[in-house]
C-alpha cells in the first residue's frame, strides 16, 4: 500500500516478485493475509492476482488468495482467479461465523465443485476462531480438485498424521514458520511463509535442506530465521513484515487501517530480527 492514500502499489509488487524469483522462492501467493487481503476490495483482489500472473510470466506458479467467510464470495474470487490465470487457489476456513465441520465440508466442496482451479485449504484456527479437524481434511482430500492444505495450526506432528490419512499426493504445507522445519521433517512438503517475505533465499534454502532430510544444515538456517519468526508476533501480521520491508527499501511506507505502522518501541527488535536473517541491508 502506498503511503497516505493506501492505494495498492503495483510498482512495488513488481519489484517484490522479481526479488522472489531471483531468490528461489518456489511459488507466489498474492492476496494472502500478509498481503493485507482482508482489506482488499474484490476488484483489488482480482487486479493483484492478475498482475502477479502477468509479471511472473509462468516463471513461478501463482497460488491466489481466494478465501472468504461467505461461500458465494469465495466462489466469485475463485472463478476470477482462474480467469486471471492463477495456478492454484488458497481458500481459508470461513472466519468469524465459525461453521461446524459439516459446514466447512459444504463450503469447500461447493467451491471445488464449481471451479476447476486446484484448491489448497487454509487452516489457521488462531485467526479464524475455528479449524479443520483431521477427519474433515481427509474427507476433503478425496475431492479431485482439492490438492493440499496450508496448515497453520502449529503442530508439526499433524503432518505425520495427515500424511497417513490423506496419502502421498496431497500437499501438506506449513503455515507456521516457527514449526515449519519440524513439520517438513514429519512428512510435510513445504511452507507458505511470512518470514520468507523478508528472507526468501535463506528460507528457500532451509526448506530445500529439510526436504532432502539434511537436518544439520536445515537447523542451522532455521536458527538464523528464528528471531524473525518470533518477531512476527510483536504486533499483528503483517505489521512487522511490512515495516521491515520498508526499512530495507523494498516497499514504501503504508498499511491499511485498521492496522497501523509498527510502533516505534518495537523498531529495534524487528530490525535486529531481520538482520539476523542475513539478507537485508538495513
Amino acid at each position: 500500500m502506498r503511503g497516505g492514500d493506501f492505494a495498492v502499489d503495483f510498482g512495488a509488487l513488481r519489484e517484490l516478485i522479481e526479488w522472489h524469483v531471483a531468490a528461489g522462492t518456489a511459488a507466489l501467493a498474492p492476496a494472502g493475509t500478509t498481503g493485507e487481503s482482508p482489506t482488499l476490495s474484490i476488484a483489488e483482489n482480482h487486479k493483484v492476482i492478475a498482475e502477479t500472473v502477468r509479471i511472473a510470466a509462468q516463471r513461478r506458479p501463482v497460488v491466489a488468495g481466494v478465501g472468504a467467510n461467505a461461500t458465494a464470495e469465495a466462489l466469485e474470487l475463485t472463478r476470477q482467479a482462474r480467469a486471471n490465470g492463477a495456478d492454484f487457489g488458497l481458500s481459508v476456513v470461513p472466519y468469524y461465523n465459525r461453521p461446524p465441520q459439516a459446514g466447512m465440508l459444504r463450503h469447500f466442496t461447493a467451491v471445488a465443485d464449481a471451479v476447476p482451479l486446484p484448491l489448497i485449504l487454509y487452516d489457521v484456527p488462531k485467526r479464524c476462531g475455528a479449524g479443520l479437524e483431521n477427519d474433515t481434511v481427509a474427507e476433503l482430500a478425496q475431492h479431485p480438485n482439492i490438492v493440499g492444505l496450508k496448515d497453520a495450526a502449529g503442530d508439526p506432528n499433524r503432518a505425520r498424521i495427515l500424511r497417513e490419512m490423506c496419502g502421498p499426493n496431497f500437499a501438506l504445507l506449513s503455515g507456521d514458520d516457527a514449526t515449519a522445519l519440524d513439520y517438513i521433517l514429519s512428512g510435510g512438503d513445504g511452507v507458505i511463509s511470512v518470514t520468507a517475505n523478508i528472507a526468501p533465499r535463506m528460507f528457500s534454502q532451509m526448506v530445500e535442506a529439510a526436504r532432502k532430510n539434511e537436518q544439520q544444515q536445515a537447523r542451522q538456517l532455521d536458527e538464523k530465521l528464528r528471531p524473525f519468526n518470533q518477531a512476527q508476533g510483536i504486533q499483528s501480521n503483517p505489521i512487522p513484515t511490512k515495516w521491515a520491508l520498508h526499512r530495507a527499501g523494498k516497499i514504501p511506507p503504508g498499511i491499511r487501517p485498521p492496522l497501523i505502522p509498527l510502533e516505534e518501541r518495537f523498531h529495534h527488535e524487528v530490525e535486529n530480527a531481520a538482520r539476523a536473517a542475513g539478507e537485508l541491508e538495513l
